[in-house]
């Protein structure tokens, strides 16, 4: 495919010459159209040079006009090539004083965007119609996407001051909007009512860490509230179509071992008879008349393997835009990929990429993200094996991008793994006390977690105990709900 004739491409060189000619005529028109107008937004390399020289003389708090940019292209030995003295008086002459500098710089950005717009078309076809062995079509797709929302991006020159009486406003819509509703949350609520009223639901624009180690119920745990979510949003008739629906990467598990935790929570059928198929008559009705039920639930998994960030980014774009979006679940960040081939060595800073990559995300669609965490093995060691803030400091910059850090911890876990064994010379009365004492507290622990929050920004941190069902990878509300002593903090 030929390169676009640059002749044909869209431009308004007489709106260039205009807006220049306005700023000349008085200095404090560049303001106006600063913060994103560019030397490389003019179609015209002789405006965009002289724009150029414009920006760096009121940059310096200096008059610029035509005799100040005369002596600087003089100096540079460059005058003949901007059009000498003539063109500059005549860029002066060309604003009448009721020009709209704002309307003109932003003519002039539209015709910039749509020329990237053409020339991006002219790489997609290209690279599509290159065929190499190491990218496939669907990653070409992938980078075009990319290349396009990037774009968009650009156009988005919207960004300013926001004036503190606005910031109020808004903040008194979510205060109301708590207030008046039953459950007293401002944020989405995950169905565990103690959690929430610690959390007061999931905010929008947060980076929520789920972190663990292995074994501890993570997935469960995030599966469990993805699922609330998507239930809440189906049955809400005050929440803005755009604002409705739950996307879940899960890099680890498939969708369709996702989608069967949900019916073995959802179904009360243990997983396990689900997989094997040994299941009576009723079960199996059951589970059919749960998937008919669910199937208008707003959830979406996307279970690609090895995804980056940006990946992740522009899918969750789609999604918002297609279908709507509330809120986004990762399992897991340290199965991002990173957005280049870096060593070992570089897999902290890669991390810390990934995690401030998250919370821009958050911040950017303006939904709550729900990330889940591998914690390093050095909670094996302790006497004490809850985790601690501590044991997330090799994971880059997570602990200082995460609005809130949860740690999913069963006790229960660990005193299986303790089963007594007879010491020597010891009397079988001891030992079997110790096995009685062993029994209780395994006991007591079967059907229990705990949630530590071990940061919350706007909120305190301590511990929630849960129900726990590992039959069911089902998280739930205890019957006699009760908290460790609360730490005050944030």
């Amino acid at each position: 495919m030929e390169k676009p004739d640059f002749e044909k491409l869209p431009k308004n060189i007489e709106a260039e010459q205009a807006l220049i000619g306005a700023i000349l005529a008085n200095n404090k028109a560049f303001e106006k159209v600063s913060e994103f107008l560019k030397p490389k937004h003019f179609a015209d390399p002789v405006c965009a040079k002289i724009f150029e020289v414009l920006s760096t003389i009121i940059s310096q708090d200096r008059a610029a006009d035509v005799i100040t940019l005369k002596n600087y292209f003089e100096q540079q030995g460059t005058l003949n090539d901007v059009g000498g003295m003539s063109y500059l008086i005549k860029l002066s002459d060309s604003a009448s004083p009721l020009t709209n500098v704002e309307y003109y710089g932003q003519f002039i950005y539209d015709k910039y965007l749509r020329r990237e717009l053409v020339n991006t078309g002219y790489e997609i076809v290209n690279h599509a119609l290159t065929e190499t062995a190491d990218l496939q079509a669907s990653e070409q797709i992938e980078m075009a996407e990319q290349q396009l929302f990037a774009l968009a991006d650009q156009g988005d020159v919207q960004g300013d001051f926001i004036d503190f009486s606005m910031a109020l406003s808004s903040s008194l819509g979510y205060i109301e909007k708590a207030f008046q509703r039953e459950d007293k949350l401002s944020g989405l609520p995950t169905g565990l009512d103690r959690l929430d009223r610690r959390l007061g639901g999931l905010t929008k624009s947060n980076l929520i860490i789920i972190a663990g180690r292995p074994a501890m119920g993570k997935t469960a745990l995030a599966t469990n509230i993805a699922y609330n979510v998507a239930d809440f949003m189906s049955r809400e008739k005050n929440i803005d179509k755009k604002d409705k629906g739950v996307a879940f990467f899960s890099l680890e598990m498939s969708s369709d071992e996702l989608a069967s935790r949900i019916l073995s929570t959802v179904t009360q059928t243990p997983s396990q008879n689900m997989r094997t198929g040994e299941l009576n008559n009723a079960e199996f009705t059951r589970i059919a008349a749960a998937v008919r039920e669910l199937e208008n639930i707003p959830l979406y998994i996307d279970d690609s393997p090895g995804l980056t960030i940006n990946a992740i980014r522009t899918r969750a774009r789609r999604l918002k835009r297609t279908k709507g979006l509330g809120l986004i679940v990762i399992d897991y960040i340290q199965l991002i990929s990173g957005s280049s081939k870096r060593g070992e060595a570089n897999r902290v800073q890669e991390l810390s990429e990934i995690s401030r990559g998250l919370k821009i995300l958050a911040k950017e669609l303006n939904v709550p993200v729900i990330a889940l965490s591998q914690l390093n093995r050095g909670v094996e060691s302790r006497e004490d094996k809850r985790p601690l803030m501590s044991d997330l400091r090799e994971s880059g910059s997570i602990e200082q991008d995460a609005d809130i850090v949860m740690f999913v911890f069963r006790e229960n876990y660990y005193i299986k793994n303790e089963e007594p064994k007879q010491k020597q010379n010891e009397t079988a009365e001891h030992f079997q006390q110790r096995i009685a004492d062993w029994q209780k507290r395994d006991r007591e622990t079967t059907n229990l977690a705990e949630v530590i929050i071990g940061k919350q920004r706007h909120g305190p941190v301590g511990t929630v105990k849960l129900f726990w069902n590992g039959q069911y990878a089902q998280f739930g509300n205890l019957a006699n709900e009760e908290t460790l002593p609360e730490q005050i903090g944030g």
